[in-house]
């Protein structure tokens, strides 16, 4: 095998409850996730040795290379079957950093999947799964895609089904935010948010999409758009846009508003004038080969 390409999906969050702070610094969340059609492309091929990351575009400023997800994925995964994997993986991005949309742990799952693959070391999802955890919270969900509960940090998935058919508009105001820095806010102001979880699981369950719009919730939201308002803008004019339901993923400052219709969609995200605003879907997996 010359080289494998790979199609790396971002995710949403339907609803996201922060339940408290653990010894280990980390944050016990419950947060129901949904893989999206918006996605990187990863490739990867053998080289003479060592490591090399393409990004494209150029001039993104994601951070040195020894920073990204991808060459942490490569190195965990070369420790873990004790041999060198020198490659070459040219990452072409999609999705916007700063929006919690998952992108870099995507990224990660893919150079999983593809490295994996591409040197035939067998490992399992599990196994993959593992060494996922250790490059982040979200690589797991990642690995699996589709729609999931997870618990714990994030990386203790239950698969859920899939929701009613609709449409995403994805919007992204200029400005990004750190997970970090989102969760360090939250910890000094602590707010009690919605219960988006149990409303959200049942609204899967019975494939009712305005139910599924309503409980949309996340317990991050407040603190985010203190640090940057237009996220409170984007959600109202999702809404009155025609949005059935609108939330901010993850820790933002990506938002999202929930459509019946592409039509509709699409007529919403030309009404919208920020940097990033497309329209996708729910897809059933994290990662693919193409």
């Amino acid at each position: 095998m010359t080289k494998v390409l790979l199609r790396a999906f971002a995710k949403v969050n339907y609803a996201l409850e922060v339940r408290g702070l653990r010894e280990d610094g980390c944050h016990e969340i419950s947060t129901v996730m949904q893989s999206v059609s918006l996605a990187d492309e990863v490739e990867i091929e053998p080289v003479s040795g060592g490591f090399e990351l393409e990004v494209e575009p150029k001039g993104l400023g994601i951070g040195p290379p020894e920073e990204n997800t991808v060459y942490k994925a490569w190195g965990l995964l070369g420790e873990l079957v004790g041999v060198g994997l020198p490659a070459r993986v040219r990452l072409r991005k999609a999705i916007p950093a700063g929006a919690g949309l998952g992108g870099g742990s995507a990224d990660a799952a893919a150079a999983l999947v593809g490295l994996n693959e591409l040197f035939g070391l067998g490992l399992s999802v599990s196994e993959l799964r593992e060494a996922g955890l250790r490059v982040g919270a979200d690589v797991p969900f990642c690995l699996l895609g589709g729609t999931a509960l997870g618990e714990g940090i994030g990386e203790i998935l239950s698969p859920l089904p899939a929701p009613a058919p609709h449409q995403l508009v994805v919007a992204k105001p200029a400005a990004g935010a750190r997970t970090g820095s989102i969760y360090r806010a939250y910890d000094k102001q602590p707010k009690e948010g919605d219960a988006s979880i149990a409303p959200v699981v049942e609204a899967l369950r019975v494939s009712d999409l305005h139910a599924l719009a309503r409980a949309l919730g996340n317990d991050l939201a407040p603190v985010t758009k203190g640090f940057v308002p237009e996220v409170r803008a984007l959600e109202e004019e999702l809404l009155r846009a025609g949005a059935v339901g609108a939330a901010m993923s993850g820790s933002g400052t990506a938002v999202y508003g929930v459509f019946e219709s592409e039509t509709e969609a699409r007529v919403a995200a030309e009404e919208i004038r920020v940097p990033f605003v497309s329209v996708f879907k729910p897809v059933g997996r994290g990662v693919e080969f193409l």
